[in-house]
């Protein structure tokens, strides 16, 4: 793979059309030549296999009538940005067509690019359109009903159309229906349309052929893998895991980390509500390949919770704390107390948030604990190379057409990804559907919003307010008498010294949980994990942890410290979910350290922790309203 063209946000791949598959190098392992081919940045190109297939073909034979020039041929998906899944799809070296989830009608759409047209033209037995007597550049124009002479078969509007134009071919979306096309003003959208190219076709491909075409490139992936591995472990005497969630990467991870050091043990999280093929493969691999199964349960920890926090969301993931973090935290002290190196399999392809991923890393919320990162600038594609290279049994759910594997009603995944839930196990889907619908009613809010997924944001991205917009729907929950506070444990003396205090705050949700980070800079020292969505803020005799779900838990050196730091850092919390942006905190800022901008943004370099800004702001208020006499009392 080549670097990105910044210039306009593409990715080059190759392909060599002698193995017709996707090359992962320089050069194709048979010797032929390659040629080069762009899709959409970031380009975490991954292969299209099992049920997948069978998707991507459908769509074809539903549109085109035909889906000849793809069967037995190599296929890979590319994801880019979208209302919901949306996908390339590469086939033949090129990117030939765009398949997206629709929200609305709950099935995938295809979107036919150039490359597609041209490889579909003669196959294609439907949605095909000739049209005359229009000159000059076509790129983007509309296509009047009078200059449209041949149409093959029945289409609705909005459905992809090849075209046709003497001897150019070209791709288009039908703007009426087949039997209206004719004496619509206009019939159909231009997308583009050029003398064909004179791209070869490639030949039946398989997992085999892509193997032997990478192979070298794939065994210098792992042996630049295996040496960071060595060389980290050296001088280090910690017992190695490998965090294994059941997915690819964690699988690739192993895979490098088992040739690197023996003894080898495993570490899996069990949310209790992961999928139920994931608890038994990786059981099973652990049998299997004879290895130490250290696994933390969180048990029924997530239902058990739901009523108290409501829908976990993606801007507000209280289960990774409940049911991920907490469990592991325990596991390790407990089976590790003098630390453990952990390999995992994160990768900067992944997310905007581990783009940055190093070869070492600590998580501060998980003591005794380091991470390698091995994996770290591998595509999916690569991924799926070494697994197959080194013949590693995987998960059977990527067959079922997931992309991702994890807790099966994530927040994080798509509404196409939970359409399948209700494929592959429609009673773990009719268990969460049921109660999102219920949990709307209590709400207030419509059926749609359950089933439409917009459940999985507290505060919508703009794709979605602008779909709730087109279908009138309410999104926003009946309003609540405003922030509430329970105490779990007042302020209290620690078993390891010093003092405690715990609370679960009930706050409006209005910005990225990262918002509360930023209003801890002016406490002091902060660290943030957008993951689990953990805030941790230190300052010479106190720690404070806030976490998404609302929990607040504070520790210090003496009583006053303890109470000084949990109102501290409760009015953060405050300041950062209901800020008004009326400026005032960095009118009185001393050091000007503060401007706002959609909520607080702080200049920690400026920053001097006085408190100055706390005072003026008028939402802070709301603590001595939350500090019921309750709440108040609960003190040991």
């Amino acid at each position: 793979m080549d670097r990105k063209n910044a210039a306009h946000g593409k990715t080059s791949f190759r392909w060599c059309d002698g193995c017709g598959t996707l090359v992962l190098g320089t050069g194709c392992g048979c010797g032929s030549p390659v040629r080069s081919f762009e899709v959409n940045s970031p380009g975490d190109v991954r292969p299209c296999m099992g049920d997948g297939v069978d998707v991507v073909l459908s769509l074809f034979e539903r549109e085109f009538g035909s889906s000849a020039p793809l069967k037995g041929k190599a296929i890979f998906l590319n994801k880019v940005p979208g209302e919901d899944r949306t996908d390339e799809i590469i086939a033949h070296g090129a990117v030939l067509a765009l398949m997206r989830f629709n929200l609305s009608t709950k099935r995938f759409e295809l979107d036919v690019r150039q490359a597609g047209a041209e490889i579909f033209a003669d196959s294609a037995i439907k949605n095909v359109v000739a049209f005359s007597g229009m000159s000059g550049h076509l790129k983007g124009k509309s296509v009047p009903g009078a200059n449209i002479g041949e149409v093959a078969g029945e289409f609705r509007a909005g459905a992809p159309i090849i075209l046709k134009k003497g001897s150019k071919i070209g791709a288009g979306v039908a703007l009426a229906s087949s039997e209206d096309i004719r004496v619509s003003e206009k019939a159909v959208k231009i997308r583009s349309i050029d003398s064909p190219s004179v791209m070869p076709l490639s030949p039946d491909s398989d997992r085999k052929r892509f193997v032997e075409a990478n192979r070298q490139h794939l065994f210098d992936l792992e042996s630049v893998a295996i040496n960071e591995i060595r060389s980290y472990l050296k001088k280090r005497n910690f017992p190695v895991t490998v965090s294994f969630s059941g997915g690819k990467d964690s699988l690739a991870a192993y895979g490098v980390a088992s040739r690197a050091v023996r003894g080898l043990e495993l570490i899996f999280v069990d949310t209790g509500i992961e999928f139920p093929e994931t608890v038994r493969y990786v059981d099973d691999f652990a049998e299997k390949n004879n290895l130490v199964l250290h696994k933390a349960r969180a048990g029924d920890a997530f239902f058990k919770n739901v009523d108290a926090f409501g829908p976990p969301a993606k801007d507000f993931r209280w289960c990774c704390k409940t049911c991920k973090l907490g469990p592991i935290t325990e596991l390790i002290a407990k089976d590790f107390p003098d630390g453990t190196i952990t390999v995992e399999g994160n990768r900067m392809l992944e997310s905007f948030s581990r783009a940055d991923t190093r070869f070492v890393s600590k998580n501060p919320f998980v003591p005794n604990q380091i991470t390698l990162n091995p994996v770290r600038e591998w595509n999916a594609s690569e991924i799926w190379g070494y697994i197959w290279l080194r013949k590693l049994e995987y998960n059977p759910l990527y067959d079922r057409d997931f992309e991702r594997i994890g807790c099966y009603l994530c927040a994080s995944s798509l509404g196409s990804e939970w359409e399948n839930v209700e494929r592959v196990h429609e009673d773990l889907y009719v268990r969460w559907n049921d109660y999102l619908r219920e949990y709307a009613a209590k709400k207030g809010l419509s059926q749609e919003y359950a089933d439409m997924g917009f459940w999985r944001w507290k505060v919508l991205p703009p794709k979605m307010v602008k779909l709730a917009e087109e279908m009138d729907l309410r999104t926003e929950p009946k309003k609540t008498d405003g922030p509430t506070m329970r105490m779990l444990k007042g302020a209290s003396s620690c078993a390891a010294g010093g003092y405690s205090v715990e609370a679960i705050a009930n706050i409006p949700r209005s910005r990225d949980f990262s918002s509360v980070a930023e209003a801890l800079r002016t406490i002091g020292e902060v660290r943030y994990s957008d993951e689990f969505e953990i805030a941790m803020v230190k300052t010479k005799g106190a720690t404070a942890k806030l976490f998404g779900g609302g929990e607040i838990s504070v520790v210090s050196n003496t009583l006053e410290g303890a109470e000084t730091m949990f109102e501290r850092a409760t009015k953060a919390l405050l300041r950062a979910q209901m800020c008004t942006s009326c400026g005032i905190c960095a009118e009185k800022c001393p050091c000007k350290a503060i401007t706002i901008k959609d909520g607080l943004s702080i200049n920690p370099e400026k920053c001097n922790s006085c408190g100055m800004c706390e005072g003026s702001c008028m939402v802070v208020h709301y603590y001595d309203k939350m500090m019921t006499a309750d709440n108040k009392r609960v003190r040991t």
